[in-house]
C-alpha cells in the first residue's frame, strides 16, 4: 500500500508579491514556504504510515530549488520523493498542472489499495481545483475537505467539512482526499530525520519522462497551453489597525454609536 501527496512549494504571501510583466508570480525573487493545507495531507500519510506501515510517496511540481521542500518532507518521515521539473511545465494553469500530476502518480506505481492526499488548496491560487481534477483524471472516487480520516479494512471513512456542517462519507481504496487544517497538527522534524532524508531516495521526472503518457496533453501545458491564464497579480491592501473600546458594555456600545454615526453607518 502507498500513501501518494501532492505537494506545492508557495511564495510566502505574508510579504510583498513580486510579478513578472506576464503576470505570473516572480517566484525566484519571493521567499518560499511549504503550502499549510499540504501539510496536514503529509500529514494524514504519515498517521496512515503509523498505522499501516504503508509507503509515502510524496509529488512536487516546480523547479529545481523545489528539492529542498522535499528534503524537509523526507526528514518529517516521508519515504521517497519525486520532482517534477522541466521548463516545459512552466507557466501551467489547474488544468495542465493537474494532468501532469496525474502522470506522476501513474508512473510511481499507483495502485489497488493505494490512496492520493492532497491540500485543499494553494494559498497562492485558492482555486481547490487540482486535488479533484486529478481524481477526474486518473478515475478515483474523490472527498474533499476532509476533518477526520479512518481507516476501516479496505475503506476510509472520512469526516468532511461543510459550510453548516459535516457529512461522513465512506469510500473504498484506490481514492484520492483533500485535507484541511482541521484535520490534524502536522509534526516537526526531528534529528533522526535530517540526517537520514539525504540517504532516502528522490527522483526527477522531466517533460520527456512523462510526456508519452496519455493523461498529457501536450498542447494544453506550459504558459501557452493552458486554457487559462492570470490577468493580474498583486498583494492585497493591508488592513487598517482596529480600534479597543474601554470602559463597561454600556459605555462601549454608546461610543461604536457615535463613531458609526459620525461615519454615517447608521
Amino acid at each position: 500500500m502507498k500513501a501518494i501527496v501532492c505537494v506545492k512549494q508557495v511564495p510566502d504571501t505574508s510579504g510583498k508579491v513580486a510579478v513578472k510583466p506576464d503576470g505570473t508570480l516572480d517566484r525566484a525573487s519571493m521567499a518560499t514556504i511549504t503550502n499549510p493545507d499540504d501539510l496536514n495531507a503529509v500529514e494524514a500519510a504519515l498517521q496512515l504510515k503509523d498505522e499501516t506501515g504503508c509507503e509515502v510517496v510524496v509529488i512536487t511540481m516546480g523547479p529545481a530549488p523545489a528539492e529542498g521542500m522535499l528534503r524537509e518532507l523526507l526528514a518529517r518521515g516521508c519515504d521517497r520523493a519525486v520532482l517534477v521539473s522541466g521548463r516545459e511545465f512552466g507557466g501551467s494553469d489547474t488544468y495542465a498542472t493537474s494532468q501532469i500530476l496525474a502522470a506522476a502518480v501513474k508512473k510511481v506505481g499507483f495502485g489497488e489499495g493505494d490512496v492520493v492526499f492532497c491540500g485543499r488548496q494553494a494559498i497562492d491560487g485558492d482555486t481547490a481545483q487540482v486535488g479533484p481534477q486529478i481524481a477526474e483524471k486518473l478515475g478515483l472516487p474523490q472527498i474533499t475537505y476532509a476533518a477526520e480520516i479512518k481507516k476501516e479494512g479496505e475503506s476510509l471513512t472520512v469526516k468532511r467539512m461543510l459550510e453548516d456542517g459535516y457529512m461522513t462519507l465512506k469510500v473504498k481504496t484506490p481514492c484520492l482526499i483533500t485535507c484541511i487544517k482541521e484535520l490534524n497538527e502536522p509534526r516537526y522534524m526531528n534529528v533522526a530525520g535530517v540526517l537520514e532524508c539525504y540517504s532516502k531516495p528522490m527522483d526527477v521526472y522531466d517533460y520527456e519522462t512523462l510526456k508519452d503518457d496519455p493523461l498529457i496533453e501536450t498542447d494544453t501545458i506550459g504558459l501557452q497551453g493552458s486554457p487559462t491564464n492570470i490577468f493580474k497579480s498583486f498583494t492585497p491592501p493591508q488592513k487598517g489597525a482596529g480600534t479597543m473600546l474601554q470602559g463597561s458594555e454600556k459605555e462601549a456600545a454608546a461610543e461604536l454609536a457615535g463613531i458609526l454615526a459620525a461615519k454615517h453607518i447608521i
